[in-house]
């Protein structure tokens, strides 16, 4: 009795005190409350004082509160790149191990030791040494094989362009060695490298393609991308070039600045080349400051779907002064201006603040409105609509109607379009074809026959006597016989299509394994038909504009 007494008089304290013990729980956990919300909120009072904005303060909170301990920068590092997405395509965050390629992308240079290479069967094989580079100094030549990098092994194990270029390029003056294997040499040939500064041309070729007509392409805009145009130029005229065809097809921009050079030659003095307008930025006008070295050349311009930023605004310019006659297919339609902000860290952010217009007024830049897949799916709606195959498909209304100086109409509503539209050539295409480019057979045959035949092949010069030289060899044939060992059989209805194609790629590719790129493009011109179509823009009336 005693005991049961005890249990109910215990039971009865507690149930008395227990509203007073959740009573200060409740007040204690009030209290606790209060205090850490007081802390963030003095907290938030002072970010916001700052000028902090909600995610700075968000990440702030994180870093003081969080129940574990987390990695805010990777937390950052993450965060940005989907912030920036709500903002337009090419607003980008570049982190600070990616900014040395960037650099070295823009600025046009390099360290290495100075060859061009291709893997072919886990080998690394020498396509070219360039010029007055490290390794044509020490005597390395096209045909070498790569075997061995310092100590690590280079061929049969997969090799990735990724590792070779690790391996290969390295600080200025720094020095690698390298294991050559030479055809004729039983032993590995042993080279000390001394790395240094490699350029990265912008201007692919320049050459003539007849007495009175020079070709030049430009692949992008870099820092020196102005000096390599007007050597290129400077050469095209001592030849006597009177016509100028300046090919920009696939070339994705670049520096403001050297483009803005360029189209200076080709214009008189104030002429208006471009300007760029924003928010917060005032309209900038960029006129040509004095007139033009070539200012008494014909000139077409040659651009299609990949053509952007940069090239965009040399199209526009020669297009809207009646400068000069575009052709080829609508661009890009990329106008959107960045500028570069670096961080403390290495990092960088390329803020969109204006936009690109040309003389006539029209906004380069196509819409993103609808998120970044519409966007960059946009060339695959354009090749779904037939816009590859005949004229543009857009519908123009009014407000896309633009006047050039000499008041004749162009359009807008993104890209430039061209004012001789040439449709992409899909005449040749087989499936034998598609299963011998799938495979890369006509490169790694081309490569082959180089390396078999290099001392008979070094003794041609240009083009013409390549192309003279393996058609004799009947160099279509032996590459048939060639892909059928590698498992494509001879298809002779898909070479009644295709075969055109595929000979003058194999002489193209050979011509460019021996002589460089102007072997490559003297060569396939032959069935470049947006090429031949300004070869003969320029002696009839589709010539539309004719030189100052």
């Amino acid at each position: 009795m005693k005991l049961i007494y005890k249990m109910e008089n215990r039971t009865r304290r507690i149930v008395i005190w227990m509203p007073v013990f959740l009573a200060l729980s409740i007040i204690a956990g009030i209290y606790l409350g209060v205090i850490l919300q007081s802390k963030m909120q003095l907290s938030t009072k002072t970010m916001t004082a700052n000028g902090a904005n909600k995610v700075g303060m968000i990440m702030s909170l994180i870093d003081g509160n969080y129940v574990d301990t987390v990695d805010t920068k990777k937390i950052v590092e993450s965060a940005i790149p989907e912030i920036l997405k709500q903002l337009d395509p090419h607003t980008v965050y570049i982190p600070a191990k990616d900014m040395v390629e960037v650099g070295e992308e823009m600025s046009g240079n390099f360290s290495g030791i100075g060859v061009q290479f291709s893997i072919q069967n886990d080998t690394i094989m020498v396509i070219d040494v360039i010029s007055g580079g490290p390794s044509q100094k020490l005597g390395i030549r096209a045909g070498d094989r790569i075997v061995k990098v310092n100590d690590s092994i280079m061929a049969g194990v997969k090799v990735t362009n990724d590792k070779v270029l690790k391996k290969l390029r390295g600080p200025k003056g720094s020095k690698v060695n390298v294991s050559i294997a030479r055809k004729g040499f039983a032993e590995l040939i042993p080279f000390e490298i001394t790395r240094g500064e490699i350029p990265l041309t912008s201007v692919d070729v320049s050459y003539m393609i007849d007495n009175k007509i020079g070709y030049i392409k430009v692949g992008r805009f870099a820092e020196r991308t102005y000096a390599e145009f007007m050597n290129g130029v400077f050469k095209l005229d001592k030849a006597g070039a009177v016509q100028l065809i300046i090919d920009l097809r696939g070339n994705p921009g670049g520096y403001l600045g050297a483009v803005i050079k360029m189209v200076n030659e080709f214009l008189d003095k104030g002429e208006l080349v471009v300007y760029t307008e924003g928010r917060t930025q005032p309209r900038r006008s960029f006129n040509a400051e004095k007139k033009g070295k070539y200012l008494g050349k014909k000139v077409i311009v040659l651009v299609d779907e990949y053509s952007a930023s940069a090239s965009e605004i040399f199209a526009g310019a020669i297009q809207d002064n009646d400068r000069g006659t575009i052709i080829g297919r609508r661009t890009f339609g990329k106008g959107l201006v960045q500028e570069q902000i670096p961080f403390n860290d290495g990092s960088a952010l390329r803020l969109t603040i204006s936009r690109y217009y040309t003389p006539s007024g029209r906004c380069i830049q196509k819409s993103y409105k609808n998120g970044l897949e519409d966007y960059y799916g946009d060339l695959g709606r354009r090749y779904a609509h037939g816009e590859f195959e005949k004229k543009d498909s857009i519908h123009y209304s009014d407000t896309l109607k633009y006047y050039t100086r000499n008041r004749r109409v162009v359009f807008g509503g993104g890209g430039i379009m061209p004012d001789i539209f040439v449709p992409a050539d899909t005449s040749g295409l087989s499936p034998y074809y598609m299963k011998l480019t799938q495979k890369g057979l006509a490169y790694q045959y081309a490569f082959d026959y180089s390396d078999q035949n290099r001392d008979e092949l070094g003794k041609l010069k240009t083009g013409k006597e390549f192309e003279d030289y393996l058609l004799q060899r009947n160099i279509l044939s032996s590459f048939t016989a060639y892909a059928a060992k590698k498992g494509i059989a001879t298809d002779p209805k898909g070479l009644a299509v295709s075969g055109k194609i595929i000979e003058a790629q194999l002489m193209a590719y050979i011509a460019r394994n021996i002589i460089g790129e102007v072997g490559f493009y003297s060569v396939i011109s032959k069935i470049d038909a947006t090429l031949l179509e300004a070869i003969k823009a320029f002696d009839t009336k589709d010539m539309l504009v004719e030189s100052n």
